[in-house]
């Protein structure tokens, strides 16, 4: 009987501090923050300060944060999945120190964010449709020649800097009011 009670007590122990470790660990890590569309979500880890800081002083900063471009628009499910995937890579990434100096995009997130760059400018995407034998070609959401938005608009939202030794005095991103 005290061995059945002992077993019962440790076993409740064990539960609580796992509980605790659980909650310990989502407070640290800011997970929930992820859950939101603030832009400083982003800079939770210090490897996306570059990108936060150039988006700050970019025409971007006053309308869009980084979900409207990063992620999809159409629907809660997949903007969440995408989240989901993105945020499994980015965890894996930082956690094992696998990324680069020059963070790249994934294809899939290029596939979304030129997606939202036609969406959000359709007035300016039509006038180019218009005159696609002058500027662009454009036969369906995305350019008919391979190329991306940004290749020809590199400094929007990011500048030309893509790594956090392009950027060093950004490692204490401060919010511009």
């Amino acid at each position: 009987m005290k061995n059945n009670k002992f077993l019962k007590y440790g076993a409740l122990l064990i539960f609580v501090i796992a509980i605790g470790f659980f909650v310990y660990i989502i407070n640290i890590s800011k997970a929930l923050s992820y859950l939101s569309s603030d832009p400083k979500a982003c800079i939770n880890c210090h490897v996306m300060n570059t990108q936060y800081a150039t988006w700050q002083h970019s025409s971007h900063a006053r309308d869009v944060g980084c979900i409207d471009c990063h992620l999809p628009r159409d629907n809660m499910v997949a903007k969440y999945i995408a989240k989901a995937k993105d945020g499994y890579n980015h965890t894996v990434a930082f956690t094992f120190n696998t990324y680069k100096n020059a963070i790249k995009i994934s294809d899939d997130g290029a596939k979304r964010v030129q997606e939202n760059c036609i969406s959000c400018h359709k007035s300016i995407v039509s006038t180019l449709s218009d005159n696609s034998d002058l500027n662009h070609k454009y036969d369906d959401p995305s350019v008919a020649t391979g190329r991306r938005c940004w290749e020809c608009h590199k400094s929007v939202p990011h500048g030309k800097v893509r790594g956090l030794t392009t950027t060093p005095n950004a490692l204490g991103v401060k919010e511009v009011k």
